[in-house]
């Protein structure tokens, strides 16, 4: 086995390298296709998800495996190698083979834990299967990897430590509410319908959102996930075409975005736009939060206009009729509201003036009493403009989630890589995005769970059984060639023994032939046994040698040994992933 690795990861490069790196389902082919048409690889299979790029492959040459698979990652992912070779790494043999195990049981996930990943192993797999340049090792790899992260879901407590990259986003939209409570009679907006999309959709279903829209540049495949979601009664899902997404997002309160596209599908003019047109779900119409015509406030903010301490009148002029200090009739004698004569009192005075010219304006004893008379319908008013303030308020805020110095109209989680969503729409009033660079950030600070070591106990288990398991077959055509070389010397001296002894009946020659073949057996049985256990430990590689060399076996032999069971194995594999 001479597997070999070389990737880059969120853990090695920044969001900005990844995105720029990311390989679409195209470039995906034809690295393959060019891996396989290099001299070092002998056959490979490429893992590719939004937070790793990683090619496997099978080679002959450690150094030259690396300069090649370096060469073509930065060819076809358009970052030059210069640049992106600082944020490389590479894993060879055994320890190609524990990042793999460890990348299946979420070990290496952004959120630890996380499940997707095996989906995407699972994808890998199937492709270099498809393009056939998944041979036994990498079919032998991928399958076992996708046993040990289910092993390692299904015997530890591992999907404690973390969650699907979908939630974790929604976690953090919720910015420490339960994600249950926040999401709740949301009217969602799913842009894409693949696999994270899917997801997506899934969950905020399950989390309880009123409305869910599902936008995809295929629309039998979006109308296929909304008809799937849907529950009469309690979910609306349905489907739009992508030339809706605009008039969609100016109704939601959450969209998430996860598509293939190389550009941005939510520019920040396209949020902006949806923001000027936003409804909240349940809200009334905006209530005219100006006191009533008539009022004491009224009266007062247009007693303060004239002074020139606000800028525009609440009401009309006929407000300042009543107030102390203001020509009653409103004429030509009158001074010009907002333009106050030389002769006019400071603002402290004109405030002093106003308490006092209230007071005395009242009929009777009403002055200093608790609830003057006379003010009992202006005040019944006020109240009503207040508390009619208040319900519009706490409409609104019952709509959207608070979040930093004022309310998120529209909660953005940008899941594909490159992002879907321009990063500048942070700075948009009332929108707060969540995408793949601030989940890393988050995650950065996740707490591990206990159940982490024991994880990783059962990759170190693994990745020793699968390189004994390796090593095991890698002598095994060396031990059929010589299990081959010696049958065909019994049968030769069987046929020279016919030629001596004519007389033998089918009885004799039956039991001459068995008892020669046993004796065969009985020689080579413990050798082969025993060099196939120290072919298992490391460094076991070197006894195939010695049996070829002290059996003087044919090594086109061997080689037909191998690529028979190469052909078997390839079989055997197809769909099975």
């Amino acid at each position: 086995m001479s597997l070999l690795v070389v990737g880059l990861s969120h853990r090695s490069a920044p969001v900005s390298v990844l995105e720029r790196a990311s390989l679409p389902a195209d470039a995906r082919i034809k690295l393959l296709q060019d891996t396989l048409a290099a001299e070092p690889a002998t056959e490979a299979t490429v893992l590719a998800t939004c937070n790793r790029i990683e090619l496997y492959a099978d080679v002959d040459k450690f150094h030259a495996g690396v300069a090649e698979l370096s060469t073509l990652l930065a060819q076809h992912s358009g970052v030059g190698l210069e640049e992106l070779t600082p944020y490389l790494y590479v894993h060879y043999e055994d320890r190609a083979v524990h990042h793999l195990f460890s990348v299946a049981c979420g070990l290496d996930s952004m959120v630890v834990g996380e499940g997707q990943i095996l989906g995407q192993i699972k994808d890998a797999l199937a492709l270099g299967q498809e393009l056939h340049t998944a041979g036994r090792l990498i079919n032998d790899l991928f399958q076992q990897a996708l046993r040990v992260g289910k092993r390692a879901h299904s015997e530890t407590g591992i999907d404690r430590a973390g969650q699907s990259l979908v939630t974790f986003g929604l976690e953090q939209l919720a910015a420490g509410a339960p994600v249950d409570g926040w999401a709740a009679d949301k009217r969602a907006l799913v842009i894409g319908a693949g696999s994270m999309s899917s997801l997506a959709a899934t969950t905020l279903a399950r989390l309880g959102v009123r409305e869910l829209v599902v936008a995809n540049r295929t629309t039998e495949r979006a109308e296929r996930l909304a008809a799937v979601l849907s529950e009469p009664g309690t979910l609306d899902a349905r489907a739009v075409s992508m030339s809706q997404v605009p008039a969609e997002l100016a109704l939601a309160d959450v969209a998430v975005s996860c598509t293939g596209a190389t550009g941005l599908v939510l520019t920040a003019e396209a949020v902006a736009a949806a923001l000027t047109e936003h409804m909240v779900p349940g809200a009334s119409p905006a209530a005219d939060l100006r006191a009533p015509e008539g009022s004491v406030v009224a009266r007062l903010a247009a007693l303060a206009a004239r002074d020139g301490r606000v800028a525009e009148l609440p009401g009309g002029a006929d407000d300042l009729a009543g107030l102390p200090g203001v020509d009653r009739a409103g004429g030509p004698g009158a001074p010009e509201v907002g333009a106050p004569d030389a002769g006019a009192p400071g603002p402290a005075d004109a405030r002093a003036d106003a308490a006092t010219g209230a007071e005395d304006s009242l009929p009777g004893d009403a002055a200093g009493a608790e609830c003057p008379v006379g003010l009992d319908d202006s005040l019944a008013q006020h109240a009503a403009w207040v508390d009619n303030g208040s319900r519009a308020r706490d409409a609104h805020a019952g709509a959207v989630t608070a979040h930093g110095a004022g309310p998120v109209r529209l909660a953005l989680l940008d899941l594909a890589m490159p992002r879907d969503i321009d990063a500048a729409v942070h700075r948009l009033a009332g929108v707060r995005l969540v995408d793949i660079e601030s989940l890393a950030e988050a995650s950065a600070d996740a707490p591990m769970a206990a159940d982490v070591d024991q994880v990783r106990s059962i990759v170190s288990d693994e990745v020793a059984a699968f390189g004994a398991a390796q090593r095991a077959a890698h002598i095994t055509p060396t031990v059929v060639a010589l299990r081959t070389m010696a049958a065909d010397v019994v049968a030769g001296e069987m046929a020279r023994l016919e030629g001596r002894l004519t007389g033998l009946d089918e009885k004799q020659r039956a039991e001459i032939t068995q008892t020669v073949r046993r004796v065969v057996d009985k020689l080579l049985h413990a050798p082969t046994v025993r060099v196939k256990q120290l072919a298992g430990e490391p460094g076991g590689a070197g006894y195939a040698d010695a049996l070829r060399t002290l059996f003087d076996l044919d090594p086109e032999t061997v080689a037909s040994v191998s690529r028979a069971d190469l052909n078997d194995a390839d079989v055997k594999n197809r769909g099975r992933v």
